[in-house]
């Protein structure tokens, strides 16, 4: 959407616009979640969805919007001899709803925020009259019992559907909606290549972490071992993370985790990251391993506040004995820390199972 944004506020003082975006894909595809297109009047297209297998489609779509307001949700999947599709093979959601000059306010606030590099989140309801609103760090109000769901996506920088399904009550109270996010992924930044760092990047990168693993070990440090994730890179761990401190690419949503089991590594590594303001340093090990990681840090200069920042052993206690099963234990303590929540069993507890997100105080960048 960024893209033709400042083109769709060129129009919107002249002529209403029909905004297409895809809003869920599933499988291979052309392009991203939040690819957009935007059709006006007499048949005008800027931007595209799919590189011409949907188009024509979306066009007498959103010809039918412009003219009677309503907006609409088309379904791709993969193309047949019958109908119009994807040969690629994936599934695509797309959102088609008209914008006028109603919209403009919110519109340019958007475009202001995008000019200025600020994380902003635009969220809109998936309904035949959307309601539209901007998300901010720190900033979130109460809009359509959804502002906790889309604060959620807008801090791990990644764009999603929230709410209920078409058809079932939840949707009369939260109703289903796509936010947008603008603002690159957080970062998880994992020291160690062995098979606990391949389960926990394959898992995070689930959740929207843009996954780095770094490992010294040439040999064992390769893309073809970790495939999920998006950086592998040949490199001390903590001369690597001082380097991406330096250049700006550690903020307050970063994540730390240290998996090597060698003090020669995860020392300096811990040591380097309790001293940055980042999100979780966590460590993976035995409780006899955390002790003589604590003596051998306390010996390299760190304060006890500073050690006291390293969650080890790392993970929540739920019995995991497995790569894919620590994942788990190890994801699980990095959310509920995010949430300032208790980790508990939901059924021990009391009150609304969501909560507000703790409130985020550094900067931030867009993508």
């Amino acid at each position: 959407m960024r893209e033709l944004l400042e083109q769709v506020l060129e129009l919107l003082p002249r002529e209403p616009v029909a905004l297409a975006r895809i809003v869920d894909r599933t499988g291979a595809g052309p392009r991203e979640t939040g690819a957009a297109m935007a059709v006006t009047a007499d048949g005008r297209v800027i931007g595209s969805l799919s590189g011409g297998c949907v188009e024509s489609s979306i066009v007498d779509t959103a010809c039918a919007v412009l003219r009677d307001g309503v907006a609409s949700i088309e379904r791709f999947a993969a193309a047949d001899e019958l109908a119009v599709g994807l040969p690629c093979g994936g599934e695509i959601e797309v959102f088609v709803e008209r914008l006028d000059r109603a919209v403009l306010p919110l519109l340019r606030e958007l475009s202001a925020a995008l000019k200025a590099g600020a994380a902003v989140a635009y969220a809109t309801t998936l309904e035949s009259a959307p309601d539209r609103t901007l998300l901010y760090p720190g900033r979130s109000e109460p809009w359509r019992a959804l502002d906790q769901d889309a604060a959620a996506l807008l801090a791990t920088g990644r764009s999603g559907l929230i709410g209920g399904q078409d058809g079932t009550p939840a949707a009369a109270v939260r109703p289903r909606a796509f936010v947008q996010v603008f603002r690159s992924p957080a970062r998880m930044i994992l020291a160690g290549a062995n098979d606990y760092t391949r389960a926990l990047t394959v898992a995070a990168t689930r959740l929207g972490y843009h996954v780095t693993v770094v490992d010294a070990r040439e040999t064992f440090t390769t893309p073809a071992r970790f495939p999920a994730a998006d950086a592998v890179v040949v490199d001390w761990p903590h001369r690597y993370l001082d380097a991406e401190h330096r250049a700006g690419r550690i903020d307050d949503r970063t994540v730390v985790c240290v998996l090597t089991h060698d003090p020669k590594f995860d020392v300096p590594m811990l040591a380097a990251a309790a001293r940055l303001p980042v999100a979780f340093v966590g460590a993976l090990g035995s409780r006899r391993a955390h002790a003589d990681r604590t003596r051998r840090l306390r010996e390299a200069g760190l304060r006890d506040t500073e050690i006291a920042r390293v969650h080890s052993p790392l993970g929540l206690d739920l019995g995991a004995h497995t790569p894919d099963e620590t994942a788990i234990s190890v994801l699980a303590q990095i959310l509920a820390e995010r949430a300032a929540a208790t980790g508990r069993p939901l059924d021990t507890l009391e009150g609304p199972i969501h909560r507000a997100p703790r409130p985020e105080t550094g900067s931030a960048t867009s993508d």
